[in-house]
């Protein structure tokens, strides 16, 4: 075993936050989609589409990265940077020509690369240095990825209201490129480790055969498209919620009516707080459990639960803001929780050596969760058969993806348990 010997902080910790927190402001799209729209001329709809790549490249660059990230770790650091800062800034310059199909390449394609090989970049090398936290040590960093949306975005609001969109972007692109250049000439390998191709490198052939791997995947992508099919729709969510109260105080609409955006706001606010507290607390507790695999079942068991619990409450009193909000909060920390344990889930049935080749292989779930959960959430609401509650109508629908969800990773364990004592017999 590599001995480690160096400072885990400036070598892993910081760095993987200085590289996590500006790739995670792909999730503050909601600020300026409706501005680029209106920018250009076009139809919201459309536009949606540079936020659905973005999510796409991501997961299919770091399905490929992974061997480049097992080889050289400073060399998969600079490529995300590059790719990232001339992603943001390019989409910045497209908006100022009027090109969308500028904003498509540059904030889908180039930035969307860039967000894939970073986000893998830092994870292998944080259960290198913290060998015996594992869990904790990549909640930490990946924290930094959920964190980013409550950072970024009132920033952005305000450089958007100060200096406008278009400088927002090369601003924003400037101190990124700075953040992550620091980041790469930080991380490092503990000292002492020596990739080794013989060992290190897997095939993606014989990963992709192992049933084990596709009931991770399946569990992972289940959890990220209900995820972005509830975000999707939340603000929607309680702004109808909040509409309907005053009929249950006696008071005035117009005594709600400004209030309502303040409410959403924190709301929002408090959801990333959830997300980036799940990342945490789900990966440490995976360090304490014998299965990793567990932390997924206690996510769905969970998302499960309050999704049951909304659909009760509704049906009795369509009202029930507590419920509602039980809801998003807790489906958001499962959603953050699933990212932060994955590695370590990998590790345990694939190793350490090969860890990067294979989460980057499950990450591409996230690329197809990018297109489908939106897309789900919206294809439901729109054909909602009560349509004065027809964000509702896509409650069940979540309980019904999380429960296969709960079963495939059930199906993890078992295979794991399989295998366990074949080994043991042998």
């Amino acid at each position: 075993m590599t001995r480690v010997t160096g400072n885990r902080w400036t070598s892993a910790i910081i760095p993987a936050l200085l590289i996590h927190i500006p790739i995670g402001t792909v999730y503050c799209w909601s600020v300026f989609k409706q501005l680029i729209a209106d920018r250009l001329h076009a139809s919201s709809a459309s536009v949606e589409w540079g936020f659905s790549l973005a999510i796409f490249f991501l997961g299919m660059s770091a399905a490929f990265a992974g061997p480049m990230v097992e080889r050289n770790i400073k060399r998969s650091a600079l490529v995300s940077m590059i790719c990232f800062v001339v992603g943001f800034a390019g989409t910045g310059v497209s908006i100022a020509a009027g090109f969308l199909p500028g904003v498509f390449i540059c904030y889908g394609v180039i930035m969307g690369i860039g967000l894939g090989v970073g986000y893998l970049t830092p994870v292998k090398n944080l259960m290198l240095w913290f060998a015996d936290n594992k869990g904790l040590a990549t909640g930490i960093a990946v924290a930094g990825f959920g964190l980013a949306k409550a950072i970024a975005s009132p920033l952005m609001e305000y450089l958007i209201g100060t200096v406008g969109l278009v400088a927002m972007f090369l601003i924003l692109a400037a101190v990124y490129a700075v953040m992550m250049f620091i980041g790469f000439l930080l991380i490092q390998r503990p000292a002492g480790w020596v990739y080794d191709p013989a060992t290190s490198h897997v095939s993606r052939i014989t990963i992709l055969k192992k049933p084990v791997f596709w009931g991770i995947w399946i569990a992972f992508y289940i959890n990220i498209t209900c995820g972005l099919a509830l975000i999707s729709q939340e603000k929607d969510i309680l702004h109808d919620m909040l509409a309907v109260l005053p009929q249950y105080t006696g008071l005035e609409p117009s005594a709600f009516a400004a209030a309502i955006a303040g409410v959403i706001g924190l709301v929002l606010a408090v959801d990333s707080v959830f997300n980036t507290a799940g990342r945490v607390g789900f990966s440490t507790i995976s360090d304490h459990l014998k299965h990793r695999e567990t932390v997924y079942q206690i996510i769905f068991i969970m998302s499960i639960a309050v999704c049951l619990l909304q659909i009760v409450t509704h049906s009795i009193d369509n009202a029930v803001l507590w419920a509602v909000l039980a809801m998003l909060f807790l489906i958001n920390a499962g959603y953050g929780g699933g990212f932060s344990t994955l590695p370590v889930l990998l590790d345990q049935h694939f190793g350490t050596k090969t860890v990067s080749t294979t989460h980057g292989l499950t990450l591409s779930a996230w690329a197809f969760a990018g297109l489908s959960g939106n897309q789900l959430a919206a294809f439901v609401v729109a054909h909602a058969p009560d349509q004065a509650h027809r964000y509702a109508a896509l409650i069940p629908v979540l309980a019904g993806l999380f429960t296969v969800g709960l079963i495939s990773m059930c199906l993890v364990t078992y295979c794991g348990g399989k295998r366990d004592r074949k080994a043991t017999a042998a």
